[in-house]
């Protein structure tokens, strides 16, 4: 059974309107739609959102979906601990889970099903620990960058706030598209800390922190350019508007 966690807390303060900013609204429905059509179309089988501000809202707005539950955030302390307050319903779970941000309305389908591909070695019966979807973009900056070992494997993920001047440099980025092995994501939660720029928990430490136990970790370039499109601003609303028109 495969199961999903949209992160839906957040109020969105640069897109100038009062609402949750995945309510915010692209070609007339709320952007988190988009997100969650995607997993139940890519087959995921139960979807958790986590909400926090005018959460009541979100949940009315999405009470039409039957195979939703909401989790509530009270403090907003950073995606890691979104993620934690999961815990008590993935405890029961020894399969994949994905986790992703519920302000990517580009997100598609085929991507999905690639990741929970990788996720599964079919010639081995093997899982792997974490499966990141990345990403290149010509102007990498807000972004968390993919650091890569000697040779090429998944380092680790470093945000813009706590990159050096060398790794700001890199240009594959982390979307916050991330599937994981429910276990291993249940024990690294447990070693996440706030030892960074925002003193928040970050979800970007997990894979850092299965990889330093030895475990499999893959940072794979496989989403779409239209996947890169972001929405923090007004202007980059419309611009996924206009790129969803394009495809129409």
């Amino acid at each position: 059974m495969k199961h999903a966690i949209v992160l839906a807390a957040g109020k969105g303060s640069r897109m100038k309107s009062e609402l949750p900013k995945v309510l915010y609204p692209i070609l007339n429905r709320p952007m988190i739609e988009y997100v969650l059509d995607a997993l139940e179309q890519a087959g995921i089988d139960k979807i958790f959102a986590v909400v926090g501000y005018q959460s009541k809202l979100v949940q009315k707005a999405l009470s039409h979906r039957r195979n939703l539950e909401f989790v509530e955030q009270t403090e907003q302390l950073g995606t890691g601990h979104a993620v934690m307050v999961c815990r008590d319903k993935l405890q029961s779970c020894n399969d994949a889970v994905m986790v992703v941000a519920g302000d990517c309305p580009m997100i598609q389908v085929d991507s999905i099903q690639k990741m929970f591909t990788a996720y599964q070695d079919t010639a081995t019966g093997e899982h792997a620990s974490c499966i990141l979807g990345t990403a290149y973009k010509d102007n990498p900056f807000g972004l968390g960058r993919i650091v890569r070992d000697a040779s090429g494997g998944f380092q680790a993920i470093v945000e813009e706030k706590d990159a050096l001047p060398e790794q700001k440099k890199i240009t594959e980025v982390n979307m916050s598209y991330y599937v994981f092995h429910t276990p291993d994501l249940l024990d690294a939660l447990t070693h996440l800390q706030t030892n960074n720029a925002q003193k928040e928990y970050y979800l970007t430490d997990a894979p850092a922190i299965l990889r330093s136990q030895g475990k499999r970790v893959l940072a794979l370039p496989v989403l779409q350019p239209i996947e890169s499109l972001g929405i923090n601003t007004v202007e980059e609303a419309e611009s996924v508007e206009r790129a969803m028109l394009a495809l129409l």
